[in-house]
């Protein structure tokens, strides 16, 4: 049987090939394996990025709409239990200890595009597009898509992408804000690794508390993240990255942080 995807242990970072072209990349349950295996794989000390890539030139066209009739002539709480395994992964996705970068080449679509938008990093292709295609086959959103677009777009523009499945252009993304970069499409990749090499120049374990601090405050009031901004401070500044780091200001050279 063909592998739909593929875990590759780069040393610093772990990669997932989403290997599914016929398919735009439709969701597999060998990508849910790899991604699975990535953040496991990230608890490693030596791990600082995790990436999601694909081939084919699209990044994840989301539900593979065979499987998705198939399940028609399941219970509710049969596809309710499908859907769940989507969003255990969103959720390991979000608990990630290292960020998690995001390789759009083309466009992401469905739950491909609720992958997209769960990474803290993204790097899309020129003309990608990011499309809530759900309502177009008589579905709704899924994979924590609509409280991605609620931190990162506005509301009217929201409910355009899902109510009437629109596309958004990479550029249009950028320009609010919710991709950091739109490259040639023979570039994502690259600029995605260039994240990852970044990433790994700095502190590990600061990273993983920022990246869950940026999260978090979506959804804390302002009272619980000065309390949890506080806790987290407090031990960073008792830490050997903060010892690491404070020196090396002071002293006018490089931070050298380990793993």
């Amino acid at each position: 049987m063909t592998r739909r995807a593929r875990m590759d242990d780069l040393g610093d970072r772990a990669v997932v090939v989403n290997m599914n072209p016929d398919r735009r990349g439709a969701l597999s349950q060998d990508l849910y394996d790899a991604i699975q295996a990535a953040l496991d794989l990230a608890q490693e000390p030596r791990i600082r990025a995790v990436l999601l890539t694909s081939e084919g030139g699209f990044f994840c066209a989301g539900g593979d709409l065979n499987v998705l009739i198939e399940r028609r002539g399941l219970s509710e709480d049969e596809r309710r239990a499908k859907v769940n395994n989507l969003h255990d992964l969103m959720r390991g996705i979000r608990d990630c200890p290292v960020p998690v970068i995001a390789a759009v080449e083309g466009g992401a679509a469905g739950a491909g595009l609720s992958l997209a938008l769960a990474a803290d990093l993204i790097v899309a292709s020129y003309g990608a597009k990011f499309t809530a295609a759900y309502v177009k086959a008589g579905l709704v959103p899924d994979g924590g898509l609509t409280a991605s677009l609620a931190r990162m777009l506005p509301r009217p523009l929201a409910m355009e992408m899902c109510l009437l499945g629109r596309p958004v252009t990479a550029g249009q993304m950028a320009a609010l804000g919710a991709v950091n970069q739109v490259v040639a499409p023979q570039r994502v990749l690259g600029a995605a690794h260039s994240l990852a090499d970044a990433l790994a120049q700095g502190p590990r374990a600061a990273q993983g508390t920022i990246r869950h601090l940026v999260s978090s405050a979506y959804e804390a009031a302002e009272t619980a993240q000065l309390d949890a901004e506080c806790a987290a401070m407090a031990r960073a500044a008792g830490g050997e990255e903060a010892g690491e780091g404070i020196a090396a200001f002071l002293e006018k050279r490089p931070p050298q942080f380990s793993g």
